[in-house]
């Protein structure tokens, strides 16, 4: 239950070797290859160069190409399904890595693709053929070759006129013109267009043509089509199904492609697998024989690391990390079983910077209790710890949401415990039910409940607030200590330990001696602070401390008291959730009631409970993440840890059995 102490590690090997080592290297998990830092002064470092990194781009495109089939066969349902609490399948590490395997399923994915690609050159081909249907529909019933062009004698144009243009408008100004002009509708389509037929006399042409523009006439664009509109929409129409028939096909071939998914998804894993080797090779610098890799290893897994590299020639240099370096170290943090699912909560707020505390420990039983303690119902505690346990079993999840299960089903426990001793089951779901079913009074044993108890439940609140806070300086304390600021540990915690014990004698009535003492250690603590702002210089120090100790302290004085109080106060927010779930459950639970009915209970008190469990679940987090982050971490907690991580087989699809 700490932070692992991590080794720096400086290796030089033969080139050749290069891909065996990193591939052992990610085998075992447990090194981070980190970009060495540049040595100017050294005349050697010029002779360094990175490596190509070409691998990483064509795993890149492997894996998108994977990724991409995949989606196509699953838009087509061809994929299996899958359940929410299947868990991942395993594959062996040999059956991962086998290149036949491999390239058999890269054959695959390029056949999906190129099939899908198919179907959208077909789509497209379809759209731009129903948009020629459309433009030669309108010409259908006329008789004549769409090629047919002008003659020395004749001028024939096909073309359109608004709709609001009357056809017996636009004959009568051709008339007036001249008798060698006829304008033919051809086809109407009422709120768009005529389509017409223009024949005319060469010599009356000009004249016909900008009086027809005046109304608004617009050639058709026709001449690039042979034949009448009828035989072309005819052909149109038999290309169309033709392509229909082939897109069928496809579509009938993707959908009983689903036998391909497991090949598919091994393909994306090994792609996602070989993308973090290549990444960390791209990390490694080279000369013409050998390359430098610089990275991280667990002290604990230096030993086992150390037999593999032997087993290769090469040399290795393993130190501690310098106090300067600490900013860089990565941070894996050690926990058990109990402590273990709150890193979720530590990594959603920041890890613990390297030679620090891990906090899960200190955290975890505040967690967990305040959790229950604003949850308070049994129904909602045997719920969460039935989901999480039976979500644990079945689909053994790993990372984030395996924790996540695993703090559901501890919070589950404490909220049942604490619904016990407030005699909560969903409310007073048991109350009701015994009402309606017999008509008599029915009410399980408590201890204490929020309706009635609700001044004692807040100060209790307040209370275990204190114990955790107080708890965050003894850790500050002895973190002090261990670092050498000794005098910071005194005036810091000590003093205020004093004071707050002086301050609970004065309440019960015993003298004040013991806060005048803690109001002593105040004056001394801003004394031994302005001589360490002075260097030491005596003189200076009693200057400015007699000059400025009222405004030192009375400030001091009021930050810490209003600070201390507020988050004090902070946790009062126990006492109002607590309320707030009982309440909201009751009153769900009398609605249903009012009608008599138990049928129409049920369905009330079982909707109404589940929205408040919903809310429940999520602001319960929240307020308990608040608790922890800003009353109690504020205490003792530095941040700024970055992750550790390992080239490892990191996976999306399949378990690696290694």
């Amino acid at each position: 239950m700490a932070i692992v102490k991590m080794k720096r590690l400086r290796m030089v090997a033969m080139t050749a070797d290069r891909e065996a080592l990193l591939r052992r290297l990610q085998h075992m998990g447990c090194v981070e290859v980190v970009q060495p830092e540049a040595d100017p002064d050294d005349p050697l470092w010029a002779a360094l160069t990175p490596p190509e990194t070409g691998g990483l781009a064509a795993a890149h495109e492997e894996k998108t190409q994977a990724e991409r089939a995949l989606e196509v066969l699953k838009r087509y349902k061809a994929l299996p399904k899958s359940g929410f609490l299947d868990p991942k399948p395993g594959v062996q590490e040999g059956e991962l890595f086998d290149e036949a395997g491999a390239k058999a399923a890269r054959d695959m994915a390029r056949e999906v693709n190129d099939l899908d690609r198919r179907l959208a050159a077909i789509r497209a081909e379809e759209n731009k053929l129903d948009a020629q249907k459309d433009v030669l529909r309108p010409w259908m019933d006329l008789d004549l070759p769409l090629e047919t062009g002008s003659t020395a004698q004749v001028t024939i144009q096909l073309g359109t006129l608004p709709a609001n243009v009357p056809m017996n408008q636009a004959e009568g100004e051709l008339q007036a013109i001249g008798e060698l002009a006829q304008l033919t509708e051809v086809y109407n389509a009422e709120r768009d267009f005529h389509y017409c037929m223009l024949v005319c006399h060469t010599s009356q042409a000009e004249d016909v043509l900008e009086k027809l523009k005046a109304l608004g006439w617009s050639r058709a664009n026709l001449r690039d089509w042979t034949g009448t509109a009828a035989e072309n929409l005819g052909r149109l129409y038999q290309e169309t199904k033709a392509l229909k028939a082939e897109a069928a096909s496809i579509e009938e071939k993707l959908s009983g492609m689903g036998q391909s998914a497991a090949a598919l998804r091994q393909l994306s894993d090994l792609a996602n697998v070989t993308m973090s080797r290549e990444e960390s090779r791209s990390r490694l610098m080279d000369t013409g024989q050998t390359f430098l890799l610089e990275g991280w290893v667990p002290e604990e897994s230096w030993p086992a690391l150390k037999q593999e590299l032997d087993k290769f020639p090469c040399a290795c240099e393993v130190g501690d990390p310098a106090p300067e370096e600490y900013e860089k170290v990565p941070v894996k943090l050690k926990n058990n079983t109990l402590t273990r699912p709150l890193n979720m909560v530590t990594e959603m707020y920041s890890l613990p910077a390297y030679g620090t505390l891990d906090p899960n420990p200190l955290m975890a039983p505040f967690f967990i209790l305040f959790y229950g303690i604003m949850m308070a119902d049994m129904g909602y505690g045997l719920l969460m710890m039935l989901a999480g346990a039976i979500i644990l079993k079945k689909k053994k999840p790993g990372g984030t949401f395996g924790h996540l299960c695993g703090l559901l089903v501890l919070c589950g426990v404490t909220t049942f415990i604490m619904g016990a001793l407030t005699g909560g089951f969903f409310g007073d779901f048991l109350t009701q039910v015994v009402k309606l079913t017999t008509g008599g009074d029915f009410a399980l044993p408590a201890l204490f409940t929020p309706l009635e108890d609700t001044m004692m439940i807040l100060v209790g609140a307040m209370c275990l607030g204190f114990v955790q806070i107080i708890t965050g300086m003894a850790v500050s304390f002895v973190s002090k200590l261990k670092n050498g600021q000794v005098m910071d540990a005194v005036f810091e915690e000590v003093t205020w330990w004093v004071v707050f014990a002086g301050l609970g004698l004065m309440i019960a009535g015993i003298t004040p001696i013991v806060l005048i003492l803690g109001g002593v250690l105040l004056v001394v603590g801003c004394v031994a602070q302005s001589y360490v702002r002075t260097g030491g210089n005596v003189v200076m120090t009693i200057l400015t401390a007699f000059g400025r100790t009222g405004i030192s302290l009375c400030g001091n004085l009021y930050n810490h008291v209003t600070g201390y109080f507020g988050d004090i106060l902070s946790y009062s927010r126990l006492m109002a959730l607590m309320l707030a779930g009982s309440v909201i459950a009751q009153v769900f639970n009398t609605l249903g009631a009012i009608p008599g009915n138990i049928v129409i209970f049920l369905i009330i008190s079982f909707a109404g409970n589940a929205l408040n469990f919903a809310l429940n679940l999520l602001g319960c987090y929240v307020h308990d993440l608040r608790l922890q982050c800003l009353e109690y971490f504020g205490k003792f907690y530095q941040d700024g840890g970055k992750p550790f991580r390992p080239l490892d087989l990191n996976t999306k699809y399949y378990e690696v059995v290694k």
